[in-house]
C-alpha cells in the first residue's frame, strides 16, 4: 500500500534579489523556505559569503554591480542576464519571488517568458516613489505587493501586504 502513495512534489521557488537591503528583506521570508524546493540567487559580495554555509546547495551568485558605475554596469548586466538564463534552466522554478533590484529584472523577464509565476515585493525603502525595477515588473508580475499603503496610489493593481520586517 505504501508503494501506491505518491510523493507530493514541492513547488520550486526561486528567491532572487540584489545584495544589501533588498536581500535583507528577501531573507525575511526564510521561514517559508522549508515548505518548498527553494533556491536563492543574489550578488556575490564579502558581506554575504556566509550564506553559503547557511543555505548549502540552495544559493547561487551573480556578479555584483550597480548602475552607479556607468562604464562597467552594462557589461555586468549583460553577463548577469546570461548567468540568469543558465540558472533558470538549471532550477526551472514554478515561482520567482523578488524584492528587486536590477539583479532580479532579467530573471523575472526570463521566468515570465518561460511560464514561471512572478511575485514582486516592492522595497520597504520606498514610500512615495517607484523603483526602476518595480516600474518594469509591475506590468507583467502575477502578484505585485507593496509594503506601504501609500504605494497603492502609484501601483493601483498592487496588493498591500504590509511590512516584511
Amino acid at each position: 500500500m505504501d508503494q501506491d502513495i505518491k510523493k507530493v512534489k514541492k513547488k520550486k521557488i526561486l528567491f532572487i534579489s540584489s545584495t544589501g537591503g533588498h536581500l535583507s528583506e528577501l531573507l525575511q521570508l526564510s521561514p517559508m523556505f522549508s515548505d518548498y524546493d527553494y533556491h536563492i540567487i543574489t550578488e556575490r559580495t564579502k558581506s554575504n559569503e556566509a550564506l553559503l554555509q547557511k543555505y548549502p546547495n540552495h544559493i547561487s551568485f551573480l556578479v555584483y554591480g550597480t548602475k552607479h558605475h556607468p562604464l562597467s554596469y552594462p557589461l555586468k548586466l549583460f553577463w548577469n542576464s546570461c548567468k540568469s538564463l543558465y540558472f533558470y534552466w538549471k532550477i526551472k522554478p514554478d515561482f520567482i519571488i523578488t524584492t528587486g533590484a536590477h539583479t532580479a529584472g532579467p530573471m523575472c523577464c526570463i521566468g515570465k517568458l518561460f511560464g514561471s509565476k512572478i511575485i514582486y515585493i516592492e522595497t520597504f525603502a520606498n514610500r512615495t516613489t517607484k523603483t526602476i525595477t518595480g516600474r518594469i515588473i509591475y506590468h507583467f508580475a502575477d502578484l505585485f505587493i507593496v509594503q506601504w499603503e501609500s504605494m497603492l496610489k502609484l501601483y493601483p493593481k498592487a496588493v498591500y501586504g504590509g511590512w516584511i520586517y
